[in-house]
């Protein structure tokens, strides 16, 4: 392997500070592939990862774009931590704290009762994943308002999001009611206000080139966009 290619697999390593647990293996796996990929795509600006995003500082954004409107928090350290974080472009200056995500990635895993049926056990009530992830979607698409993209991904799997369970519209929901197993990247409707995600759920785990390809694709999208709306300058390295 060139030089150049070992500091750019180091840097991609390093990039993606997320924790790995077992259910997220994969997910951290195609992360950091896709920052590998972006950091070569797009040489002349630079990336960075981060595991959250704070409450304080989004309510802060809110404020400055929004002066005529309420916002509030109670904690200083609550905080929104999505499996794989936030990919951002970073900026040139940072005077106003604005985030700049190109890819937030969740990854859920819910349903055992296919497990329990092999071992002779009763079924249990389904879990609630669904919701935990629910609460996070609001809060992010809440922050990226400003903006005219929802550059996330979730990839859920297990024996809930079989085609004959009723959880599958729960996620629906969440989805503001678009298909899943489909890219939304780009907000819809006449005034953009379906700023949906993409939410790709089966009963089967994901395999790590499958998540790659999608998260390549919102990524790569992404950083297009922002170079469209805010010019290449803007961001650091350029």
């Amino acid at each position: 392997m060139a030089r150049k290619d070992q500091l750019r697999q180091q840097r991609a390593g390093t990039v993606i500070n997320a924790t790995s647990t077992q259910q997220e293996t994969e997910l951290v796996q195609a992360l950091q592939k896709t920052a590998l990929y972006l950091d070569r795509k797009f040489s002349g600006v630079k990336f960075h990862h981060t595991k959250l995003w704070r409450l304080a500082d989004i309510v802060r954004e809110l404020k400055s774009l929004h002066a005529n409107v309420d916002f509030h928090h109670h904690f200083d350290n609550t905080s929104i931590k999505p499996d794989g974080g936030l990919l951002c472009l970073e900026r040139r200056r940072e005077e106003d704290g604005l985030k700049f995500p190109v890819l937030i990635s969740e990854v859920k895993n819910q349903g055992t009762n296919d497990q329990r049926r092999k071992e002779g056990l009763p079924r249990q009530a389904r879990g609630n994943a669904i919701e935990r992830l629910g609460k996070n979607v609001i809060g992010l698409r809440t922050a990226l308002m400003r903006e005219s993209i929802f550059p996330f991904v979730c990839f859920g799997y297990g024996c809930d999001f079989e085609e004959s369970s009723s959880i599958l519209d729960r996620v629906t929901t969440i989805s503001m009611f678009g298909k899943l197993n489909k890219t939304y990247l780009h907000n819809e409707g006449t005034n953009g206000q379906f700023n949906r995600g993409s939410f790709y759920f089966r009963p089967d785990r994901w395999r790590v080139e499958e998540m790659l390809a999608v998260m390549k694709d919102i990524a790569e999208r992404s950083v297009l966009y922002y170079f469209s709306k805010y010019g290449e300058s803007y961001f650091a390295g350029a």
